[in-house]
């Protein structure tokens, strides 16, 4: 796909939901896409800043390729300016890392060496830098290797629809469920976000969803309950929701961390919303899968590691035979 449409005098870059329109020169929100010479130039594309192999439960997903590896890559910038945010140093960076080019073939290489089943775009918002995670996504299938986005879920209706059938999987931020938050504090918007689930979903990418807890921010009975309510009636009972501890971080130092109580208290209402799969990050609690149907427990974790993994052929419960919701064939 292009990446921009010209409009007037300017490009208008169709990589995320800002629509930056961008005259000859000028850089969008995310700092890393410019006009050059009548294109959308992708300035991070081939510059990684940060490279890791991972277990594939960090990005996090639970019912994705369990106890797989997967590639993590990320660049500099990001489209939104999340106060909290754990990666501020790349993703707020405005200074670009150019020293050393990676192209897509050597990514593959890499996900090859280290035996990774998948490559996951990740560590800022990888929205801003598509075109560079496409190339490698297409070669990374040629080699039967999956790809992941681990996404704010503010990404342009153009970016979804030519992600289907190259991104295989989606951990997204749902952050909040107040209008007023996402513009103001975070720099997007929560009706965006909402909509792109749907359409993830609908494009045939299996879908986490995680929101990080932050105490006075997003922490209301009212709020989680309407966000765990939106991902079963919208995305499915069996969608995983993660909800994740804040810890003091970037402009967010004042604030406590999330307590054992709330983190309770959100599963709860997930459990009355009707989600069936509930996970507690960043607390070090145990989060095992357990069967929809006789709960017996299916896959078995330590933080990122998965110590017993019980399912039988087709993902189902060796119990009872209910299917597992997810993607477990590499």
């Amino acid at each position: 796909m292009n990446y921009f449409k010209a409009e007037g005098s300017r490009l208008v870059c169709l990589l995320c939901a800002h629509y930056c329109h961008l005259k000859e020169g000028q850089r969008g929100i995310c700092g890393v896409n410019q006009n050059v010479e009548g294109t959308i130039k992708n300035l991070v594309y081939g510059f990684p800043v940060t490279l890791h192999v991972d277990p594939v439960e960090k990005k996090p997903l639970y019912h994705f390729l369990p106890d797989t590896r997967a590639l993590s890559l990320g660049t500099i910038g990001c489209n939104f300016v999340c106060p909290f945010c754990q990666n501020w140093s790349i993703s707020q960076e405005k200074t670009l890392h150019v020293k050393e080019f990676i192209a897509p073939e050597q990514i593959i290489e890499m996900a090859l060496k280290y035996e990774c089943a998948s490559i996951a775009y990740t560590y800022n918002e990888p929205t801003i830098f598509y075109p560079y995670a496409h190339d490698i996504a297409l070669l990374a299938h040629e080699r039967g290797i999956k790809n992941i986005f681990v996404t704010n879920g503010f990404e342009s209706h153009e970016v979804i629809d030519d992600m289907k059938g190259i991104i295989d999987a989606a951990n997204v931020d749902l952050k909040s469920f107040n209008h007023d938050y996402y513009k103001k504090e975070l720099g997007g918007g929560l009706e965006t976000v909402l909509e792109n689930l749907k359409q993830f979903k609908r494009n045939g990418i299996w879908i986490e969803v995680t929101t990080l807890i932050v105490p006075s921010k997003n922490d209301s009975d009212a709020e989680l309950g309407a966000i765990a309510s939106f991902i079963a009636k919208e995305l499915g009972e069996e969608t995983p929701w993660h909800i994740s501890a804040f810890h003091p971080d970037y402009h967010e130092h004042s604030l406590s961390a999330t307590p054992i109580e709330t983190l309770k208290r959100a599963e709860t209402l997930g459990k009355a919303a009707g989600l069936k799969h509930i996970y507690i990050g960043n607390a070090g609690l145990e989060n095992p899968t357990r069967c929809v149907t006789c709960n017996a427990v299916l896959i078995k974790r330590y933080r990122f590691d998965v110590m017993e993994n019980h399912l039988i052929e087709d993902a189902r419960c060796p119990t009872c035979k209910t299917k597992l919701a997810g993607v477990f064939d590499e």
